[in-house]
């Protein structure tokens, strides 16, 4: 268990105080379940990355990348790490966030549907306990999570 004395718990801290613009505008519209009744958290430590935000019961790691992590292997490995733990990564771009956050939201969204329905296939509720989302969800595709423009 991690306690405020935990260097994970201080890193955590000091990324969720240093939010880029494209973090804090999407952060405004997934924090108190506000999409698809799921909690999120930001900046969660997972072994020894963090993501930028996670939804624990879903299982989903949501990033959100500037130009510096294009085609990045580090990238790659973390992901690979985090599947490897039972998360479903979605990334987007920082400029995407800013130019399309509705189509985001509606990725993220759809992912959620999926993983509810994956989590409980027979009684047509997923592990939280609603049947449909508040952002009508879009297929989400690939690696790269890409939002209609």
């Amino acid at each position: 268990m991690r306690g405020p004395d935990d260097p994970g718990t201080a890193r955590a801290r000091t990324l969720r105080r240093a939010q880029t613009d494209a973090e804090r505008a999407l952060w405004s519209r997934l924090r108190d379940r506000r999409l698809s009744e799921a909690k999120f958290v930001r900046q969660l430590p997972a072994g020894r990355y963090f993501a930028d935000f996670a939804c624990r019961e879903a299982k989903l790691i949501v990033e959100l990348d500037g130009s510096q992590h294009a085609e990045s292997t580090y990238d790659r490995e973390r992901d690979a790490w985090l599947t490897s733990q039972g998360w479903h990564v979605l990334r987007f771009w920082n400029g995407e966030v800013a130019r399309n956050l509705q189509g985001v939201l509606e990725t993220i969204s759809a992912s959620i549907l999926e993983r509810r329905s994956a989590a409980s296939p027979r009684s047509g509720q997923g592990c939280f306990g609603t049947d449909e989302a508040r952002v009508s969800p879009l297929p989400a595709g690939g690696e790269r999570a890409v939002s209609p423009s």
